[in-house]
């Protein structure tokens, strides 16, 4: 019987098979199969004799019915650029096993363009819009900022200018690389707010240069108008402090039960690309509010579900962390939660309402955990002076049960 064959993956770039290293061409020259898409499968010559598979659509569940038949077999799967970036490399590793492939890596699109454009990557933002919403964007612009946007397709460049425009990012420059390191290479360049260029190469890669324009933070505590809603926000300095209590790290799913205008999951998520969290809120206008303010500040990856706790809890992935900021009294939510936290799992609720306190307060005498009591002052106009205006106070209850 024939061994297992670990599976080859190999980065291919615009340039085709006279780029590739030895060690990637003698592999696929020496492969029975080769996984690809058609245009990477095309850049092979005659003497790759292998059966070519172009990949079906959707991908990711029909790998293990494509490549289980080949485990017997020499198998190559191409990938665009360098595998283990943004490509099949890491879905393979994930679905077999990193022991279960080798890769021959090849220059990024992003390492190409950094070159072309005399670019430190360790100080380039980079996101892709592969599969992801152009609003992916927002969190990233600022003055100042060089940003490489991996494309979807022909049309990413005049979306992304279109969303700088409208972000007040007019001025700021674009290339857009076509083909890199391929025979139809070429740079296509303007600003956002002048942008006509018809579509081009669907294979591109789009350089942002941020100049003048709007600046947004990147800690918590954003501005109250930074939000829409109907006033069922966390105001910027009690978010603040709540966004400490909860303490988020990368790649933690929050769940914000009683979400309002969606502000502690949106915040949450901007603290840190891979963090996660689900917005549940009984309203439906403000579902359509936590939407658009999550598309509105980066993060439109934010999971909204439509119900009223603790009924909406059910089905839903198990948190790392937990902030209930409405429906504290209702019977069952604060038990549920509890019991839905992993181990080691942190929860914090805050407390506006005698009744919301007085479980608050039963809650802490059972479990313990930390209570702090914030009173929020601004500054506002009295006649000629200016005088004092306190908020309602808020009891913030945070817990490691």
């Amino acid at each position: 019987m024939s061994s297992v064959h670990p599976v080859t993956v190999v980065g291919i770039g615009a340039g085709g098979w006279p780029d590739l290293s030895g060690t990637a061409q003698d592999a696929l020259t020496a492969a029975e199969v080769v996984f690809g898409g058609p245009r990477q499968l095309d850049l092979l010559p005659a003497t790759v004799a292998a059966r070519r598979v172009p990949w079906p659509s959707p991908l990711v569940p029909a790998l293990p019915g494509l490549l289980e038949p080949e485990r017997h077999r020499r198998v190559c799967v191409l990938a665009s650029g360098d595998p283990m970036y943004h490509g099949i490399g890491t879905t393979l590793a994930r679905v077999l096993g990193p022991s279960s492939i080798t890769v021959v890596p090849h220059p990024s699109s992003v390492s190409l363009a950094a070159a072309h454009l005399g670019w430190d990557l360790a100080r380039t933002d980079v996101v892709s819009l592969v599969t992801a919403p152009v609003e992916t964007l927002h969190r990233l612009i600022n003055p100042g900022r060089q940003i490489l946007v991996l494309s979807a397709g022909a049309h990413t460049p005049a979306a992304v200018a279109a969303l700088l425009v409208r972000r007040g990012h007019g001025a700021a420059a674009l290339t857009v690389l076509e083909q890199l390191g391929g025979e139809g290479q070429r740079m296509v360049t303007g600003t956002a707010g002048s942008w006509t260029h018809p579509d081009g190469d669907p294979l591109n890669i789009v350089a942002i240069e941020c100049g003048a324009g709007p600046a947004v933070p990147v800690t918590t505590g954003l501005p109250d108008d930074a939000y829409q809603g109907d006033g069922q926000l966390t105001k910027r300095e009690v978010r603040a402090v709540t966004l400490a209590a909860l303490a988020p790290a990368p790649g933690e799913l929050l769940w914000d039960v009683g979400a309002g205008s969606g502000s502690i999951g949106i915040e949450w998520m901007r603290s840190h690309p891979a963090c996660r969290a689900i917005a549940i809120e009984s309203s439906a206008d403000r579902i359509a509010t936590i939407t658009a303010n999550a598309a509105a500040l980066g993060v439109p990856g934010l999971r909204v579900v439509h119900g009223r706790a603790p009924g909406a809890l059910d089905g839903l992935p198990t948190p790392d962390t937990i902030f209930i900021g409405g429906g504290l009294t209702r019977d069952g939510v604060l038990d549920r939660c509890l019991a839905a936290l992993r181990p080691g799992g942190r929860l914090v609720a805050n407390a506006v309402t005698v009744e919301s306190e007085a479980v608050v307060a039963a809650a802490y005498a059972k479990l313990g955990g930390e209570l702090t009591r914030i009173t929020v002052q601004r500054g506002s106009p009295v006649g000629a002076f200016t005088g004092w205006r306190s908020s309602m106070p808020v009891t913030i209850w945070a817990v490691n049960p």
